[in-house]
């Protein structure tokens, strides 16, 4: 890069300023979050990837200096998006991963349920929740939204694994139940606006990083 096009001091400065802007109202947005899908949670996210991947160009492209910083993303296996410019339409697809790991805390509380709705499902489905997980997953599921198990998953003896949630364009809204008999089999790459994923393996990819540091 020659020189006239390097950045200037004060425009790598201003970036810096941007990436503290955008830390702070990530911040505030995790700490005022309404659920594990806050949408303006992502908003920041995205806001604060894209200051810092600013930064670290500037920094570069002035000084020949990085940023220790990374900030994990799936987006990058994604194809080219492919789909409508304007979409009209979207899908929301959600993937969340658990481990049952206390099997009877998981049937108390899908008891509890049960013998709270008393016998409107009929004198067997009590005893059934109580005895058999798989009947308490029915019961737990049946129960309460995803979001809010996703928030009290400990309350019922599960652990997260990882998660995935998918943002797919579409011309206009499917016909209604055009999709339910395999609601998973149309997701296409191609279409997908953005995506956020949750995994340990970003975790362990930090403490990788930390090492190799301290080494």
């Amino acid at each position: 890069m020659s020189d006239a096009a390097q950045p200037t001091a004060a425009e790598v400065r201003a970036a810096a300023e941007a990436v503290k802007t955008a830390l702070d109202r990530h911040l505030e947005a995790v700490e005022r979050r309404s659920g594990d899908d806050d949408p303006a949670v992502y908003e920041a996210f995205n806001a604060l990837a894209a200051a810092a991947e600013a930064y670290d160009e500037r920094l570069y492209d002035r000084y020949d200096e990085v940023t220790p910083f990374e900030i994990p993303g799936a987006d990058d296996s994604l194809p080219p998006y492919a789909g409508p410019e304007e979409p009209h339409a979207l899908s929301v697809l959600i993937r969340r991963d658990y481990a049952v790991v206390e099997p009877q805390r998981l049937l108390a509380q899908a008891q509890r349920i049960a013998d709270l709705e008393g016998d409107e499902e009929g004198p067997d489905a009590g005893p059934a929740a109580g005895v058999s997980t798989h009947a308490a997953l029915g019961v737990l599921f049946g129960e309460y939204e995803p979001d809010e198990i996703a928030s009290r998953h400990k309350e019922f003896g599960l652990e997260e694994g990882d998660s995935t949630l998918w943002v797919s364009a579409a011309e206009e809204l499917p016909e209604a139940g055009e999709w339910l008999n395999a609601p998973f089999e149309q997701a296409d790459p191609e279409r997908i606006v953005c995506r956020f994923d949750v995994s340990a393996v970003f975790d362990d990819e930090l403490d990788d990083d930390l090492e190799e540091q301290d080494a």
